[in-house]
């Protein structure tokens, strides 16, 4: 008793000496900014004692502890409406009130600071405090345990009790291809994943397998396969929908609401998560309980659009993540716009604009968006949940304007495999044992655009195999990145940008849509799908002009006599029943296109003619129809192979020698594995602080 007693009490000396030590950091802190900054001072106009001085910095810094860690979740709660990004910019302005307060109630001395000092006073001393505390629990790994433990023992009492049995967590690297996953580790860019794999010479306890994306390779299409166990009639990122003279875009919330819809009546469930799960950070909810940062929500103003943002509510309730966030934000800002500068300077190529908004959107992915969602997964863990589904957008988004390969891109899959670590080492002290499951929703291609290759746009090219007027400058393409849509949700400006653009006007002319290097060009004033007898009978050129063109790879349209055909240059149409004796122009893209091809010619939503780019095979690369340098939606190179990371305790994914192929054969393993879960056993586990010890 006496042992147990005597750690009790080094415990609690522990912690004691630990806030005294923030609170000295704190208060020199505080001395240093008020000889640095003039409108800062501690001291009375007639002035003071240095013991004076001392004391009132003492006092002022446990003042402002105190209120930063009693009023500031009341703050942030009270402001849970208020867009997501406008909330990060306040951290800095409650946090100069805070401070000035911290001043007034000062008993022994009122030192004064200008409403903007106030601010970056304030923003330095939750710096140094946060980073202080973060130091002194990392050196001691006991703190570190206790704190999670009280963490999920607070969570377990106001929820029902944990079930025994595993739970699981799947967390999407968005755009991580099979073969970019593998060079990372191989460079010992991901520790972390290499160590689950073995490659270091420790025992494997995972297994990596590539699948096969449908043609259509893009989050929208992946996702809602993966989460709802269909994604019947998405043949693109955004497509025209004739009957509702509509454009339908997969990272826009009233279209992500709707194709959730349609998923859930055509598999007939709810979705993966439907059994106590969470999700986060996703376009489709998966029909989990818990939903934050969901776009499919975030179209409603009220009710499940404030739990949609909830997830910011509970990762800025600290303002030591508020602040370290805010200041990371514009660390990632700086960063982009020095590599931006850094390769245009030195004439890289390919190359796209990266000026404008995109810094800022890149800092939301690769800073907000990841800190935010991380912080989501690990109090899912600590609350027992059985299956949780969260998104990481930062490498697709980084990218689409640096590169899959590039230098950028690698530093976001070193960040990204931190994040991974966290989440293993909160899983270690969750209230029930966890699997961990990683994957991808598609991977990316290198590639010039079309546009800077040619210096025409896909439409233009269109407009003129029609007749119609070319404008002698091409326009750009909207990019279809997850992230802008992730961006605009937070501002609560839920509608894609630009979308009024591709609203049809009256009259023939055709709707061209871009998403990556597949293309969809629809003719509104046509209520069916159009054949190619038809097409040619009105635009004779058109389809010979789009076919024979060095850029595009090959063509898919109706046809009256074959149902439907594939066109290629030089003339070739191969009829869709005979790909596979004869692939003509799909020979390029390998074994598995002619089926998803044939996949997409029956959704009733497919384009009158798709057009799918140019594809080296030697290089991999396509040609974006968008103005990215890494892109995907279509077939063509790494795009199309993504993977699946699981642990060697669940059953494989795939027969030896079989390929996984389609996002929905994908939602059925992931399913399969939570059932093995449930039926794991009942046997009671021992204590957590048992097993994580």
């Amino acid at each position: 008793m006496r042992g147990v007693g005597d750690g009790r009490w080094r415990k609690v000396a522990s912690q004691i000496g630990r806030s005294v030590t923030v609170w000295a950091v704190s208060t020199l802190t505080m001395l240093v900014l008020a000889g640095i900054l003039p409108d800062f001072r501690l001291r009375s106009a007639d002035g003071s004692s240095a013991t004076d001085i001392a004391v009132t910095a003492a006092l002022g810094a446990g003042a402002f502890g105190l209120l930063s860690a009693l009023v500031w979740p009341l703050l942030v709660r009270l402001l849970l409406l208020v867009p997501a990004l406008v909330l990060g910019l306040l951290v800095f302005f409650l946090n100069g009130a805070l401070l000035w307060v911290a001043l007034r109630v000062n008993p022994v001395e009122r030192g004064s600071a200008a409403p903007e000092t106030a601010v970056v006073v304030a923003a330095v001393m939750s710096a140094v405090a946060s980073a202080t505390g973060g130091a002194l629990a990392v050196r001691d790994d006991d703190a570190y345990r206790r704190r999670l433990y009280r963490l999920a023992d607070r969570r377990r009492r106001s929820g029902p009790p944990c079930p025994a049995t595993p739970g699981t967590v799947f967390v999407q690297l968005d755009g991580v291809g099979h073969d970019v996953l593998l060079a990372a580790v191989d460079k010992g860019l991901m520790p972390t994943v290499a160590r689950w794999l073995g490659t270091g010479g420790d025992r494997p306890t995972h297994r990596l397998t590539p699948w096969r994306t449908d043609w259509s390779s893009q989050t929208g299409a992946s996702q809602l396969g993966i989460l709802h166990g269909s994604n019947f009639d998405v043949p693109a990122f955004r497509w025209y929908e004739k009957a509702r003279r509509e454009v339908m875009v997969c990272n826009r919330p009233t279209s992500a609401a709707e194709l959730q819809a349609r998923a859930i009546e055509h598999s007939g469930h709810a979705g993966l998560l439907a059994k106590d799960g969470a999700s986060r950070g996703n376009l489709f909810g998966g029909g989990a309980d818990e939903q934050a940062l969901v776009l499919s929500i975030a179209a409603r103003r009220r009710g499940p659009a404030a739990r949609s943002r909830a997830g910011y509510f509970a990762y800025f309730s600290d303002p030591a993540n508020a602040v370290r966030t805010a200041l990371s934000f514009v660390a990632e800002v700086g960063r982009e716009i020095g590599q931006s500068v850094r390769a245009r300077i030195r004439g890289q190529r390919p190359r796209v604009s990266r000026g404008g908004l995109y810094p800022l959107v890149r800092a939301f992915a690769t800073v907000v968006e990841r800190d935010v969602v991380t912080a989501a997964v690990m109090g899912d863990l600590l609350a027992g949940r059985s299956a949780v589904y969260a998104d990481l957008v930062a490498y697709d988004e980084v990218a689409h304007h640096s590169g899959p390969t590039s230098r950028d891109t690698e530093q976001v899959l070193r960040r990204l495999d931190r994040a991974l670590a966290l989440i293993e080492n909160v899983a270690e002290h969750a209230p029930r044992p966890y699997r961990i499951v990683v994957l991808s929703d598609h991977g990316q291609s290198p590639g010039e655009t079309f546009r800077s290759r040619y210096g025409l746009t896909l439409g233009d090219l269109v407009r003129a195999g029609c007749g119609l007027p070319v404008p002698r400058r091409a326009r750009r393409t909207h990019s279809g990145a997850e992230a802008r849509a992730a961006v605009r949700a937070a501002l609560r400006r839920p509608v894609e940008e630009g979308a009024g653009h591709y609203r049809p006007s009256r009259g023939s002319e055709p709707v061209v849509l871009a998403s990556g290097n597949l293309g969809l060009v629809s003719f509104p004033d046509v209520p069916h799908r159009m054949t190619k007898e038809e097409i040619d009978a009105r635009h004779p050129a058109l389809l010979p002009t789009l076919a024979n063109h060095p850029g595009i790879g090959f063509l898919l349209v109706r046809s009256e006599r074959h149902g439907g055909v594939v066109l290629g240059a030089y003339g070739a149409e191969i009829p869709l029943d005979d790909l596979d004796d004869n692939p003509g122009p799909l020979a390029p893209f390998g074994p598995g296109a002619a089926d998803v091809v044939r996949r997409t010619h029956t959704f009733p939503h497919t384009a009158d003619i798709m057009v799918n780019s140019f594809h080296d095979p030697a290089d991999g690369e396509v040609l974006a129809f968008e103005e990215q340098i890494g892109s995907h939606g279509g077939l063509g190179g790494a795009q199309s192979r993504p993977f699946l990371l699981s642990p060697l305790v669940v059953s494989a994914p795939v027969a030896e020698g079989t390929e996984l192929t389609g996002a929905e054969r994908v939602h059925h393993v992931l399913r399969r594995w939570l059932t093995e879960a449930d039926e794991s056993g009942t046997r009671p586990l021992p204590d957590h602080r048992e097993r994580a010890a």
